[in-house]
């Protein structure tokens, strides 16, 4: 199954000018451009590219690695800001992330460098970011022992010290 805002491995199925198609299963054909595609490329090979939509809706490959798959966290630059929410560069040289007004924590401008958290919106269906890290947090109460080795992220600076996740 095709996981739209992750790496896959896709099967190369033809050739064509402007790139290849790699079998996208329940998505049909799914372009990799030639500038994206490795250079000893061929049919019958299997690559792994990272799948999502481009400014048309349109499926597409890229061999570009984002800074954050779906369901991951990332530290990205925001890049601008328009009508819609701010947009942070996040790998992918042709898309940058999309982090809507209502998602995020506070006001961001652009140069800044935030913590964002990739997911797949319900109702659209687009692949955008969100710096509200609360909401995302297990509230489960953890069951740690004495010394027990822990992975946290750091997610902000605040006036008693640091917020971790």
């Amino acid at each position: 199954m095709i996981n739209i805002g992750r790496i896959n491995q896709l099967e190369v199925i033809k050739e064509a000018d402007f790139g290849w198609f790699l079998d996208g299963e329940d998505y049909g054909s799914i372009l990799l451009s030639k500038k994206h595609a490795p250079a000893d490329i061929a049919i019958g090979d299997t690559v792994d590219v990272f799948i999502y939509f481009d400014a048309d809706n349109q499926v597409v490959a890229t061999t570009d690695t984002p800074i954050a798959q779906v369901g991951e966290w990332g530290l990205m630059k925001v890049e601008g800001i328009n009508s819609v929410g701010a947009f942070a560069s996040w790998g992918i040289k042709e898309k940058d992330l999309l982090i809507p007004f209502s998602e995020q924590r506070g006001r961001l401008s652009e140069g800044q460098t935030i913590l964002v958290y990739v997911y797949t919106d319900k109702a659209s269906g687009r692949i955008v970011g969100t710096t509200k890290f609360n909401k995302l947090l297990d509230k489960t109460p953890a069951r740690y022992q004495r010394n027990e080795q822990v992975e946290l992220l750091i997610a902000e600076r605040s006036d008693l010290g640091y917020k971790a996740s």
